[in-house]
């Protein structure tokens, strides 16, 4: 399947695995790049820029496939080091990185002369605009159904996609809610020209997090998911459970007088307690409501084959079936 984002990318399929916390390590991104994809490390779960050019090495040692870098820019009082982060990638050979959080334009120069591609994550049309303004070569439009944060505007993606179609130039993905071969043939009807899923590559037998995690999400529905940290404009979609509960009650209580510090149980530190030793009501993890499409936990490859074949056969037989009943 070509599309813009094939041919950006130099990938087989338009399916990404976006950066994910604890997630985004060697065996996933490779694994998904193997299988015709684009896999994504993610840069900040190393703690140091070392840290990530080893990480890059074991990547590359995994996979002779294109794959990429996220590289969150977070509002911070001490900064993690990015000018070094931005260093490993660049020394390091990667030449896609995806961008997320605060603008990433005083980075994009060193990128750019790297032969970096660079596509940012918007949760909407405004964002999506200053990213291909100030020279990103790609968007991800997140939708309110994502995981993690989808901004402050509650837009799902039956809008903001084709809202994204009508305005952007540069190709874009679509994210949230992503999960199958319907979702790749509906995002692409509704202008994008790939998909990008995080919660749906956790429940994959390569994804290196704690088997509670993946039975988890298979056993949630669409209903499970809930936001937290909306009083504080730092909105996250997160898994239902026994320390979330305690944030919103936090919340509920606190109204308006709530600060970070209140719920710094909740939030602080979870991703190692859930991710690696499966405590699943450590408190907040991102996931998407795409978790009530999710049923099993197959390999990247044999799930990256069925969208395509789902894909496939959905346009093939059901639409243009459809088609050939108006003549």
């Amino acid at each position: 399947m070509k599309t813009r984002i094939t041919e950006l990318f130099g990938i087989e399929y338009p399916i990404i695995q976006g950066g994910m916390h604890y997630v985004g390590l060697a065996e996933l991104a490779s694994a998904v790049s193997n299988a015709g994809g684009l896999g994504i490390l993610t840069a900040l779960t190393q703690p140091t820029p070392d840290a990530l050019a080893a990480e890059i090495r074991r990547c590359r040692s995994m996979t002779d496939k294109p794959f990429g870098v996220n590289l969150t820019f977070l509002p911070s009082r001490n900064p993690p080091d990015y000018p070094g982060y931005v260093r490993a990638i660049i020394e390091g050979g990667v030449k896609v990185v995806e961008t997320a959080g605060n603008n990433p334009e005083k980075w994009l120069p060193a990128l750019r002369e790297a032969g970096i591609k660079v596509i940012h994550k918007c949760t909407s049309v405004r964002h999506a605009l200053k990213a291909e303004r100030i020279g990103c070569d790609a968007v991800s439009v997140d939708g309110f159904e994502c995981g993690g944060h989808p901004g402050e505007d509650d837009v799902p993606n039956f809008i903001l996609l084709p809202r994204a179609a009508e305005t952007l130039e540069v190709p874009f993905v679509a994210s949230g809610g992503m999960g199958n071969g319907r979702s790749l043939v509906a995002a692409l009807a509704l202008g994008a020209d790939g998909i990008n899923m995080g919660t749906r590559f956790v429940a994959t037998q390569e994804a290196p997090v704690h088997i509670n995690v993946k039975q988890a999400i298979v056993a949630a529905t669409e209903l499970d998911t809930r936001l937290v940290m909306r009083p504080l404009r730092n909105t996250e979609r997160v898994l239902t459970n026994a320390g979330v509960e305690r944030l919103l009650e936090k919340e509920s209580r606190l109204g308006s007088a709530i600060t970070f510090a209140d719920i710094i149980e909740e939030v602080g530190g979870v991703y190692p307690r859930v991710m690696e030793n499966g405590d699943m009501d450590a408190g907040a993890w991102s996931c998407g409501m795409v978790a009530g499409l999710i049923h099993d936990v197959p390999s990247v490859k044999e799930l990256i084959e069925r969208i395509m074949r789902e894909a496939r056969q959905l346009v093939s037989e059901r639409l243009s079936s459809m088609l050939a009943l108006q003549h």
